[in-house]
């Protein structure tokens, strides 16, 4: 078993070898760039700035959290804002949707670190990542952006470790992805859609008191997924009607759960 004390003492090494003495982490509400930020900010101190792309496909709770959780560090935080729904390759929606979006981050992250006169950019890209299609990672490689937890080999269990033994809040937040992933590739993108899987989402935590979840959107069907060990919470008549009355009124016409559960990337286009 990997210890996670020894891994957060190679994560602070790796600050110190690999950069300049100041370092940029692209921060998002996921626990897997917390830690990395937390390692470049107990190795560079004030050398060590955080930046969270507001780019219009994530939830709004996922920038409540990373803001809250670069406080909690004690990080300088810089937020960005820019729509990522501009850039027409994304919109259109193909298998290369994720690729576009982190070309794109990764100009704007470049852009700003010259500003700040730093050399060296981060993200959170673990060594588990790798196990799935990944086309944005290839994509912030590409434009040299680092990635110290997949160069230490680093996975989530001992991310998650990391973060419970600093007391992180985001510890054990289930991993999210940007609304954009729950659109079938090859329907187009828009705003709209993105608000309405949000709302979607949101009835649906609020009424079930479930963690993992995705609204996929497949036009006027709304499929919802719900890690296989919350499943049960699910089995309300009450608020089932509740949550299909809620979902149709904002335009879905049929509603369905999936009961084979939530698992990355389940997404077939009908």
């Amino acid at each position: 078993m990997i210890n996670h004390e020894s891994s957060f003492l190679e994560m602070k090494a790796w600050f110190d070898k690999n950069t300049e003495g100041n370092v940029l982490v692209a921060l998002s509400g996921g626990v897997d760039s917390a830690v990395v930020a937390l390692a470049a900010k107990q190795a560079l101190q004030d050398n060590a700035v955080a930046m969270t792309a507001n780019y219009q496909t994530l939830a709004e709770s996922e920038m409540i959290t990373a803001i809250n959780v670069a406080k909690e560090i004690g990080i300088r935080h810089k937020v960005i804002q820019y729509n990522e729904l501009d850039e027409p390759d994304f919109r259109k929606n193909d298998r290369l949707r994720c690729y576009y979006c982190r070309k794109s981050l990764s100009q704007y992250l470049i852009s700003y670190a010259k500003e700040m006169g730093i050399s060296c950019i981060v993200d959170g890209t673990n060594a588990d990542d790798v196990f799935d299609s990944r086309p944005g990672i290839k994509a912030l490689h590409e434009s040299g952006i680092k990635s110290p937890l997949l160069e230490k080999k680093i996975g989530k269990s001992v991310i998650r470790q990391i973060a419970k033994h600093y007391k992180l809040s985001n510890y054990n937040k289930p991993s999210n992805s940007c609304l954009a992933s729950r659109i079938p590739h090859g329907i187009t993108i828009t705003q709209q859609k993105l608000k309405k899987i949000e709302y979607a989402e949101n009835i649906i935590k609020n009424l079930f008191k479930v963690e993992q979840v995705r609204v996929r959107d497949h036009n006027d069907i709304a499929r919802i997924e719900i890690d296989i060990k919350e499943l049960p919470k699910m089995f309300d008549l009450k608020k089932l009607n509740s949550a299909d009355s809620l979902l149709k009124k904002i335009g879905y016409r049929y509603v369905s759960l999936d009961l084979g559960g939530y698992k990355s990337g389940k997404l077939v286009v009908l």
